[in-house]
């Protein structure tokens, strides 16, 4: 059956109830079609079910979802994964995901539990907030690891070439937003950058890496770093998990950089204007707006600060305090 392919990538968009309000994956109409991440899963909003909103943004590309030979996932969050057993339900297609995901999907929820638990108190949360933050890591755990089954991973991607039918690649390695995110560079006529979360227009770098649990002292040097890793790269393209499709993708990566130094540098003066603890922080940068989504990049902020000897910490009844 001849089917009008249309354009080389289709993006199917997905509606979310939190800022930005949306989240995009994109068919890539190769001889094996490909789809780069699966949006959110069913009933995470009010409106139309998200199979079907796969299926229908699958099917004006002209396929059917049957037809996905080729599944790759930049990172294992709730709204980039959401579909991914629909998708193996329905064509069996070769499924990639970071490596990274498989030793964190191993992990054991209690030990998760306990490790949050000890940072979260020493940052200062107690009460109603301790015990959201040690739930929300162990629910996202358990569900991200249901929804991307490891068992269902055919490919652990490692950083550097991946080739999947007649499509090469080059994931990179760009963590900060999501400890394994990887970031794919398919080769062609034009460079295309499927950028999951990373570099996107016009919503800032933000920073959750793996939460509240230990890699988040490390969380503003990996997202640096991962910075730097795609600035030696090139893009025609960029097709990211947010926001427009768009082509400069150089300017925005060296205003994410900037978008980190002035995070740090808010943190910092916040902390010489008395905000001593995580939560002090968190709740000073969200302003009017909920602050418990803010709590991981307060976190992570300070202990980078600590690292650079730009704010001191004392620990008072088990609290670390900031000045």
């Amino acid at each position: 059956m001849s089917r009008d392919r249309g354009p080389p990538v289709h993006r199917i968009e997905f509606e979310m109830e939190w800022p930005p309000g949306h989240v995009a994956c994109y068919l890539l109409a190769a001889d094996e079609p490909v789809l780069f991440d699966a949006g959110t899963p069913d009933g995470l909003t009010d409106g139309p079910r998200e199979s079907e909103t796969l299926r229908e943004g699958v099917a004006a590309a002209g396929y059917e979802l049957s037809d996905i030979e080729h599944l790759f996932v930049t990172h294992p969050h709730l709204d980039h994964v959401g579909q991914v057993p629909t998708v193996v339900d329905a064509a069996d297609p070769t499924v990639y995901a970071p490596v990274g995901v498989r030793e964190r999907f191993a992990q054991d929820a209690d030990a998760l539990a306990e490790r949050v638990r000890a940072n979260a108190r020493a940052g200062g949360l107690r009460g109603d907030r301790l015990t959201s933050a040690v739930e929300d890591a162990v629910e996202s755990l358990e569900r991200d690891r249901t929804l991307l089954a490891p068992e269902r991973v055919d490919e652990w991607v490692e950083p550097g070439r991946v080739s999947f039918g007649p499509v090469t690649a080059e994931a990179v390695h760009a963590p900060g937003h999501q400890a394994d995110h990887l970031a794919y560079f398919v080769d062609g006529d034009e460079r295309l950058l499927f950028s999951g979360d990373t570099v996107m227009e016009p919503f800032r770098a933000v920073v959750l890496h793996d939460g509240m649990d230990d890699g988040h002292r490390e969380a503003f040097v990996a997202y640096f770093d991962g910075l730097d890793r795609l600035a030696t790269r090139d893009a025609d393209r960029v097709y990211p998990g947010h926001g427009a499709v768009h082509e400069r993708f150089h300017d925005l990566v060296e205003r994410d950089r900037e978008s980190l130094d002035r995070r740090l540098d808010a943190v910092a003066s916040l902390v010489a204007d008395g905000h001593e603890t995580v939560p002090a922080v968190a709740d000073a940068l969200a302003g009017d707006r909920p602050s418990r989504y803010l709590f991981t990049e307060a976190m992570s902020a300070l202990a980078r600060l600590r690292e650079q000897r730009r704010i001191d910490i004392g620990v008072e009844d088990g609290v670390s305090r900031h000045r």
